[in-house]
């Protein structure tokens, strides 16, 4: 007999910039996402059979959503209503697999959008329901098929277009970008009191909402919030949703203020100087300092197929370095010498390309003030984004 899968918790996160519904499951499911006028709402369904308690209009806050309500559509099938105080437009939404104790999760991003663009989404979405009444319209109706030709919910709603089928082939690239650190980890701080966790945030937000407005890939961010994550957790994360690239944002510091400047670094065993070995230390330290330790990764076991894994990865990682620090040079000042292998180990998943970047230096003047600007932020964002649309261009050729 097949488990049932339920609805376990709903959160909302909500201001005027964005917004974010977090559905958490007992396993990752199918779900799909209309929008709807009269009143403007966002309507999610997700494929389940139960859900931990009918949730009946609700304030959420000051900000895009205004309330919400959470119940059975109809059997199988849990709805959530996100009635919107303005317009708005899904950013992105994706299912996050089941990691240790956490469940699985549908997390679903909403942005500001135009009276005018959500009225042809809207307009879009009749069609294609009033497309499926059509279809079932010129078919037999009978035992299970009714569910599918009736109206759902209110008077006058058509029913949500047809859910993502689960295990379908991925259409675009996933990136899967992390700001570290998070939460009771802070990272590097400035005599300024600027904080890296902070910086790196906000830059990680530009930069999805860059690689988002491309529209050639599914962007994921391990954290949208000041949440602590362990090391582990991130990689499980890239993981478990099998990236096709992992972007770790970091601001750094060392006791010599002189050193500036932007680099990338890609996993290798053996650091390349006295200073990444210092930094790649102080990352991979950071769970004990929280209270956590990370898992030992004895590399003398490892069968050969995973070390020839880990070698493509390594180069795949290498070619995306590559490629972004090509965009950034006539835009951002680099270190002396950009590219490094170190052992952070946040860049371990041995099939997921993934690079770190270090943007600047806290313990530097000039570092500290471009970190602050939004200008210097936005263009290194563009030249970041601008690479990485070459390293997957590159990739599809080959």
């Amino acid at each position: 007999m097949a488990e049932i899968r339920r609805v376990v918790d709903i959160r909302i996160l909500n201001n005027e910039d964005r917004a974010r519904l977090i559905i958490d499951l007992s396993d990752v499911s199918q779900f799909a996402i209309a929008s709807l006028a009269e009143p403007d709402r966002i309507v999610v369904d997700v494929k389940a059979d139960a859900l931990f308690a009918p949730i009946a209009a609700t304030e959420a806050g000051t900000g895009l959503i205004a309330t919400y309500t959470l119940d059975l559509a109809e059997q199988g099938r849990v709805r959530a209503v996100l009635n919107l105080s303005s317009p708005a437009q899904v950013q992105q939404a994706y299912m996050v697999a089941p990691i240790e104790n956490q469940p699985a999760r549908l997390i679903v991003d909403l942005i500001p959008d135009t009276a005018e663009h959500f009225a042809n989404r809207v307009a879009d979405d009749y069609r294609a329901a009033e497309a499926r009444l059509d279809e079932n319209a010129s078919a037999p109706v009978n035992g299970n098929d009714e569910a599918e030709a009736r109206t759902d919910g209110e008077a006058g709603d058509l029913p949500v277009p047809p859910p993502v089928i689960e295990g379908a082939a991925k259409p675009r690239p996933l990136v899967i970008i992390d700001p570290g650190h998070g939460g009771i980890d802070g990272g590097a701080e400035a005599p300024t009191g600027l904080k890296e966790k902070d910086v790196v945030l906000d830059f990680a937000r530009e930069l999805q909402r860059l690689l988002v407005a491309q529209d050639q890939y599914d962007v994921a961010m391990t954290r949208q919030d000041d949440t602590f994550l362990r090391l582990e957790e991130r990689v499980a994360i890239a993981r478990a949703n099998k990236a096709d690239l992992f972007i770790s944002i970091h601001a750094d510091k060392f006791e010599d203020a002189e050193i500036r400047g932007t680099s990338i670094y890609v996993r290798d065993e053996q650091a390349t100087d006295v200073l990444d070995k210092v930094l790649a230390d102080s990352e991979n330290r950071a769970d004990l300092v929280a209270g956590f330790a990370p898992p030992d990764v004895d590399e003398r076991v490892t069968s050969i197929l995973v070390e020839l894994m880990r070698r493509e990865t390594r180069r795949q990682s290498f070619r995306a370095a590559e490629a972004m620090l090509n965009s950034l040079e006539p835009n951002t000042r680099l270190r002396k010498i950009p590219l490094h292998k170190a052992d952070f180990f946040v860049l371990q998943a041995p099939e997921v390309p993934s690079v770190l970047i270090e943007l600047g230096f806290l313990s530097n003047e000039t570092d500290i003030a471009n970190l602050t600007k939004h200008s210097w932020r936005d263009k290194t964002a563009e030249a970041i984004a601008r690479g990485i649309k070459v390293y997957f261009d590159r990739a599809a050729q080959n």
